[in-house]
């Protein structure tokens, strides 16, 4: 995986990103919208980092990305969001 694909589906990933770095407002993740620069001055910002330490930790990030600890979220192009499905029971 590379940024690209984090920031074509930044709706999804926001989440997680919120969930790492909780600091980061809900405004925030809609102005960095996927921009990794951004991201990197808003974690360094938000955290006192230097720029090197916020690198690290987005670098970080989209390797934990890579390895696929959430499913990828775009199939032939396509954006495949999370859905649930409820599965009636019949006469428990």
């Amino acid at each position: 995986m590379n940024w690209n694909i984090i920031e074509r589906n930044w709706k999804l990933y926001k989440g997680a990103v919120k969930q790492q770095w909780g600091k980061l407002t809900d405004d925030d993740l809609e102005l960095i919208a996927g921009n990794r620069a951004q991201l990197i001055e808003y974690v360094q910002g938000a955290y006192a980092l230097s720029a090197d330490e916020a690198q690290h930790q987005i670098d970080a990030f989209e390797d934990r990305s890579r390895t696929n600890t959430w499913p990828d979220p775009v199939i032939d192009n396509h954006v495949v969001r999370n859905m649930h499905v409820a599965i009636p029971s019949h006469d428990l």
